[in-house]
């Protein structure tokens, strides 16, 4: 039998390692502090006495008191660990995501406060590189929105005339093939957009294989460009999309059977969050969560700006890129 004090491999294990307070908050204290020094939020100093009555610090500096949520996306937030952190282990290893439904009955909290809990993981997931692609690399974008006969009336008319990717919202993927995916919102699939992306997250001399769209012609200048119609094969040689086609299947199954309908200015969010797990696809669960637990420090999400009324923090249609 496992050692009770062994960092937890499943579901299960991480349920129950966590549930030990004291456990869960030295665990969060290594995450935020490795060298053990509590470090205040105030003046930055690394001189604070440990309360553990109330399980905060107080620092002999400044004399404010704070505790390990301080400075993470945790912040304000009352539900201890033993909710926040099997929450984040679930999300993190949940191939088609999790519905705040779905998780609020898991953890005995309200709708809504599993669709704020959900979202401020996703900021947790978001992991910006500015480290280019190389090698071989497929670049496609795909449409996400409801099909107009599905829709009322109503909808029908706010959504406009026309078929295909009229009035539905445009995510563009830049995928290594057995390497790492990068994700945005754009606003459209012209060249000067597609061609821009292209070129400021791949290197130049890379293979870079795309579709027939005519926004990629131009791209052999710098890389060693290849394209494939769809309307005539699928496969030629290496010369295919099928990697990103892949990817692209994933990301909507969850969108339409798990979450069902996501609002184009949190779409980046649900980006990020899918980019994260691909990218980490060849991890372990207890792996990812520690990977992108690491992302919890120095990032917050207020309840105020994630619903809009201030200024959200969000980029509109030309998004966020989430890379490794």
């Amino acid at each position: 039998m496992k050692n009770d004090i062994e960092f937890p491999e499943t579901l299960t294990e991480a349920i129950k390692y966590f549930a030990d307070t004291d456990r869960a908050l030295n665990f969060m204290v290594t995450i935020r502090w490795p060298d053990g020094k509590a470090v205040c939020p105030c003046c930055k100093k690394s001189n604070a006495a440990f309360m553990a009555s109330r399980r905060v610090w107080n620092c002999r500096e400044c004399g404010k008191q704070f505790s390990v949520k301080v400075g993470t996306i945790f912040e304000e937030s009352a539900l201890g660990f033993d909710k926040w952190l099997p929450a984040f282990w679930m999300i993190v290893n949940a191939k088609n995501g999790i519905s705040s439904c779905e998780l609020a009955r898991a953890l005995g909290v309200t709708q809504k406060t599993a669709w704020f809990m959900l979202h401020r993981i996703r900021l947790a997931m978001q992991n910006g590189s500015m480290e280019k692609l190389s090698g071989e690399v497929e670049a496609d974008e795909t449409y996400i929105g409801g099909k107009a006969r599905s829709m009322n009336t109503a909808q029908r008319s706010k959504r406009g005339r026309g078929t295909g990717g009229t009035g539905k919202e445009i995510v563009m993927g830049i995928l290594e093939r057995k390497g790492k995916i990068k994700l945005k919102h754009v606003a459209n699939a012209r060249r000067q957009i597609v061609q821009a992306e292209v070129r400021q997250n791949v290197e130049a001399g890379s293979q870079v294989f795309t579709d027939a769209l005519p926004s990629y012609n131009g791209l052999s200048k710098d890389y060693v460009h290849e394209a494939i119609d769809h309307a005539r094969e699928y496969v030629r040689g290496n010369v295919h999309t099928n990697g990103l086609e892949n990817f692209w299947s994933l990301l909507k199954r969850g969108i339409r059977g798990t979450y069902i309908s996501v609002e184009p200015f949190h779409l980046f969010r649900y980006l990020d969050e899918q980019a994260f797990r691909f990218n980490e696809r060849e991890n372990t669960d207890s792996g990812r969560f520690l990977t992108g637990i690491l992302g919890i420090i120095g990032r917050r999400l207020q309840y105020a700006k994630l619903i809009g009324k201030q200024d959200a923090g969000w980029l509109p249609p030309t998004g966020t890129w989430q890379a490794a």
